[in-house]
């Protein structure tokens, strides 16, 4: 039986004999996740795209890790896609997976990772250092905060290759820019600055080049200056209610908070303010 499209670009993925494309640098209760592929733009090949997801999975389950940075080796974050693994899917979509096999990796591999940001209790912070494209945008957008350096610029490329937003990219968009603002930003496909994108919503900082790493650093130390209950309980609750209409809102709000009176933490932060 043929090997199928997926098949083979899972196992290339996994390839023992591929280079290193992900480095992961533990600091105490937090981790920096850097793709590593500098002279590609950290484009989004089967092996960075393998080792990136495995990499996260193990950190998103070590109870010791709170918050972790993902950024790019410079001079960029990600031009996203890899356009030879693409090249490749178009000349084998006449096989029998057809686009199924397009869509496994789409939702497998890129989505998965998506959701592995976004469903898991550890903060995630996206530093920006360079130019963030395609599915690599997708991922620093679905990021809990999405800092940026001064040299950062944001690509609205998938309009120009026949393409849609992708990988949860249409429901960040909307949510920052409005629909006009999203149907905009995909009709323009223009560069955003790093500024400008700070001004539309969709970088919540933008610091010097060279303190990119040590302001997503503050980031992660607001993170650990915060009872451990309350930052894991915090985040599926604000992405829920970004859903949800006001009294769907005050409802989770309400189930959620009593479980916080019953922690060491609370119990100990009023009796410190009684004692004042």
């Amino acid at each position: 039986m043929t090997e199928s499209l997926y098949t083979r670009m899972v196992s290339d993925g996994e390839d023992p004999q591929a280079p290193r494309r992900i480095r992961v640098e533990h600091r105490g209760d937090r981790a920096v996740v850097t793709l590593d592929e500098p002279d590609r733009l950290n484009v989004l090949s089967a092996p960075l795209v393998r080792q990136l997801r495995r990499a996260l999975e193990e950190l998103v389950t070590d109870a010791d890790v709170r918050s972790i940075v993902i950024t790019g080796a410079d001079r960029g974050f990600s031009a996203g896609g890899d356009l030879k693994m693409m090249r490749t899917a178009v000349e084998r979509l006449t096989e029998a997976q057809g686009a199924a096999d397009v869509w496994r990796w789409i939702r497998r591999e890129f989505g998965g990772i998506a959701r592995l940001i976004a469903g898991s209790d550890t903060i995630f912070i996206a530093a920006l250092n360079g130019a963030a494209a395609g599915v690599g945008l997708a991922w620093a957008l679905t990021c809990d905060l999405t800092i940026a350096s001064e040299r950062a610029v944001i690509v609205p490329a998938f309009g120009r290759l026949g393409l849609l937003p992708e990988v949860g990219t249409s429901w960040a968009l909307t949510r920052s820019l409005g629909y006009q603002g999203a149907l905009a930003y995909y009709l323009r496909g223009e560069h955003i600055d790093a500024r400008t994108a700070q001004r539309l919503g969709l970088v919540q900082e933008v610091v010097a080049h060279e303190q990119l790493l040590a302001a997503a650093d503050e980031w992660c130390s607001r993170v650990s200056a915060m009872p451990t209950h309350a930052v894991a309980m915090t985040k599926p609750l604000l992405r829920a209610v970004a859903d949800a209409g006001w009294h769907d809102a005050l409802t989770l709000e309400e189930f959620a908070e009593p479980t916080c009176f019953t922690t060491a933490a609370f119990a100990d932060s009023v009796h410190a303010m009684l004692a004042k």
